[in-house]
């Protein structure tokens, strides 16, 4: 696909945007629902033959008021003031609230952002459950032609935590930086005219060559350490990312839709950021871990897996993440609101978030296009109302689903 500079869309709900700004306001309130018309996807195949139904049983959720930041507000109020574009919030694996804004349909695919990071390493942990990856054993084991890389002395279980020492720079505004690069390499945005850009996200981490701090001393957020999680699990299985996660996780959870990824020029899927589903799907998937592993009778991630990715470090966490999550933690691409408790966030750019209560077999999940890709009192009160409609739900009086 040749991705132009500037992009029209026809339609009468399909706005005119430039190419470059795509993922940026105002226009990102069409875009994160409409992926596929603009940049190219592969398919992550669903069983129709295997759909999880959802109970529903609603319940008054919009009335509720919570605290937050030193303010009050309603459910409703939130969700209607902070760019929503859908709602929902399972309790025992029933569904008790669910909103669609913006255009948004049961049938929508939405863009997950960075909550795509979560879902790609619950695959990697079916595949550790299953023997095929040793998380103590070197990247460059599965991996040997980033032996020149930042990687080479970096162990599986540190790229999951995102503790390696590797050089990269997350800044999202800044089109030179890494994550810019990442854009490029990964087909959403046209390169620079000045400059060496990469053509795939693999030739993006091989130019990854330096280190800023000894592997394992640190978190830092690096988006980057997903896909070269992702290619690891491509190497071990000799399938392409879409095709494991179908198989692993998007059709045991039972999904009703098929879902896609944003795909690079050599046809790798973006395993940090390009994923798109259904809300209800993206629920599904929180459901899975809410029941520490399983739908139904099948047990798809392992007991052991679960209890580690819930047993974070605390000690590796510092500014400006614990300013967010003060005594938070981050583990096996999962964050963590305390370091050792129950509760498992998948956190995206522009507001996308799934909230799961292993404790309370509570799920929620809001799909947002907010103007800016952070905004940490966003997060504080989505956390905040989330917490609220769990406490709530726990008080039913509902069988587990």
């Amino acid at each position: 696909m040749t991705t132009p500079s500037a992009l029209k869309v026809t339609g009468e709900s399909r706005p005119d945007f430039p190419f470059q700004d795509w993922d940026r306001a105002p226009w990102n309130r069409w875009t994160f629902q409409h992926i596929g018309d603009f940049l190219p996807t592969t398919t992550v195949a669903h069983d129709p033959h295997r759909i999880m139904k959802l109970p529903v049983s609603l319940q008054p959720i919009e009335a509720l008021e919570f605290a937050s930041q030193g303010h009050s507000a309603s459910i409703a109020h939130w969700l209607e003031t902070s760019e929503t574009d859908g709602f929902i919030a399972l309790s025992r694996g029933q569904i008790v609230f669910e909103r669609y804004f913006n255009g948004m349909t049961e049938g929508s695919l939405h863009l997950a952002q960075s909550v795509s990071k979560s879902i790609t390493a619950s695959a990697f942990g079916v595949l550790v459950g299953r023997g095929l990856i040793d998380t103590g054993l070197p990247i460059v084991h599965y991996l040997p032609e980033f032996k020149e890389t930042g990687y080479a002395d970096a162990l599986v279980q540190q790229v999951l935590d995102m503790t390696s020492g590797v050089r990269f720079d997350e800044n999202y505004t800044d089109p030179f930086s890494d994550a810019g690069r990442i854009d490029v390499a990964s087909g959403w945005k046209m390169p620079p005219e000045s400059g060496e850009w990469p053509a795939s996200m693999r030739e993006l981490v091989l130019t990854l060559q330096k280190t800023i701090r000894p592997h394992g001393a640190a978190f830092e957020y690096r988006s980057i350490e997903t896909d070269v999680l992702a290619m690891l699990m491509e190497r071990v299985t000799g399938k392409k990312l879409s095709e494991i996660i179908s198989e692993e996780i998007w059709q045991p959870i039972g999904a009703e839709t098929a879902a896609a990824f944003t795909v690079d020029r050599s046809g790798y899927a973006l395993a940090d950021g390009g994923f798109n589903a259904c809300l209800r799907d993206f629920a599904r998937f929180g459901q899975l871990w809410a029941n520490r592993g399983r739908i139904g009778d099948e047990r798809i991630l392992s007991e052991v897996w679960v209890d580690e990715t819930l047993a974070g470090d605390g000690s590796l966490f510092g500014s400006p993440y614990s300013d967010v999550l003060p005594g938070g933690a981050y583990r096996n691409q999962f964050w963590l609101p305390k370091a050792r408790g129950s509760v498992l966030l998948c956190r995206g750019v522009f507001g996308q978030m799934i909230y799961i209560d292993t404790a309370q077999n509570f799920v929620a999940v809001k799909l947002s296009s907010w103007p800016d890709f952070v905004n940490p009192s966003r997060v504080i009160t989505a956390l905040a109302a989330m917490e609220r409609i769990a406490t709530f739900a726990a008080a039913l009086s509902m069988p587990d689903s």
